[in-house]
């Protein structure tokens, strides 16, 4: 999580410390497909990144590889925000401090909202499931490179296939700039540092 500093640190920070509040004890594998969802709905539906996140193609679906490492130990980049501890097999994300909106616009609210009431409902197993829909994103990455024979025969877990969203929603000329657009202005804002 090294490239997510100052306001896009809180930004993802808050966007997981949300869900950790309106779902009671998300396990890691959930919060991580809500993550990815947030990312796919608001890039299908407005045509720009909702946090800018990075997600590769791993057999139970997107992940973003920084992420699930920072949620696997004792969160560092995330502490203050959040903490983690072992139930059996899963590891469960609890919020520690409230969820701060200061950063987020009203669509970007509505969104986080709608994949609460869409998708909250449903386990790690079934987003997982979700992800690998044919038409999904992911599968075509995976089918396309050959990763879904040596997800199924467990020779492997992951990859570092980027799974681009703005090239599966963002179609015409239009969408294209606005996508590259906010990314450049993601990163020009990433880089500020105020005197």
């Amino acid at each position: 999580m090294t490239k997510y500093t100052g306001s896009r640190h809180d930004k993802l920070a808050n966007t997981i410390v949300f869900f950790a509040e309106k779902i009671p004890n998300i396990p890691k594998t959930k919060l991580l497909k809500l993550l990815y969802f947030v990312e796919d709905f608001y890039v299908q539906k407005y045509k720009v990144p909702f946090r800018d996140i990075d997600f590769e193609v791993w057999q139970a679906g997107p992940v973003n590889r920084d992420i699930y490492i920072e949620l696997s130990e004792t969160p560092v980049l995330l502490n203050g925000y959040i903490t983690t501890h072992s139930e059996g097999d899963s590891t469960i994300i609890r919020p520690v401090k409230g969820f701060c909106d200061d950063e987020f616009s009203d669509l970007e609210i509505e969104m986080l909202n709608l994949i609460v009431e869409k998708l909250g409902g449903l386990s790690g197993a079934e987003l997982v499931e979700l992800t690998h829909r044919p038409q999904s994103p992911w599968y075509k990455i995976a089918k396309e490179k050959g990763l879904l024979e040596l997800f199924e025969s467990g020779e492997i877990r992951s990859s570092e296939e980027k799974i681009e969203l703005d090239k599966f929603y963002c179609n015409d000329d239009w969408s294209k700039e606005r996508y590259a657009g906010k990314k450049t202005f993601n990163n020009i804002v990433q880089g500020y540092q105020p005197a």
